[in-house]
């Protein structure tokens, strides 16, 4: 049987109701969360090394339990993206897809643990 790939009706087509999503979400959805998971860990190895995490929600939980820390920062993560996934082909501002806010998000964790490796690479943390 044939997965749904478009809206039935013509209200639906303002919802996310298919059942079918190009393989390239699943693919962006799967490196920003391996991506915020190493984000995680060099924060945490950053915080060990004298850093200061400046994200004022996350910041009490890196000084407290590191098991806080991680299921914060993963489920937070996880639940988003599995959201921004599920409306990839919705319209947020006009012409922008909602997809286009994953590859946003996908290049903003790169840059983010590009530059958590410069400063544990760099003579600052040594």
């Amino acid at each position: 049987m044939q997965r749904r790939q478009g809206p039935r009706r013509h209200k639906d087509r303002y919802l996310a109701v298919v059942d079918w999503h190009h393989p390239q979400w699943l693919l962006v959805a799967m490196l920003i969360v391996i991506l915020s998971a190493v984000d995680g860990m060099l924060t945490v190895r950053l915080i060990a090394l004298g850093a200061t995490e400046i994200n004022p929600v996350m910041a009490p939980l890196v000084t407290g339990e590191g098991g806080n820390f991680a299921y914060w920062k993963m489920g937070l993560t996880v639940a988003g993206v599995i959201v921004l996934t599920a409306l990839a082909r919705l319209r947020l501002f006009g012409p922008v897809r909602v997809g286009a806010v994953l590859y946003l998000l996908l290049g903003a964790y790169i840059t983010l643990v590009s530059y958590e490796v410069w400063l544990l690479t760099s003579a600052r943390f040594h």
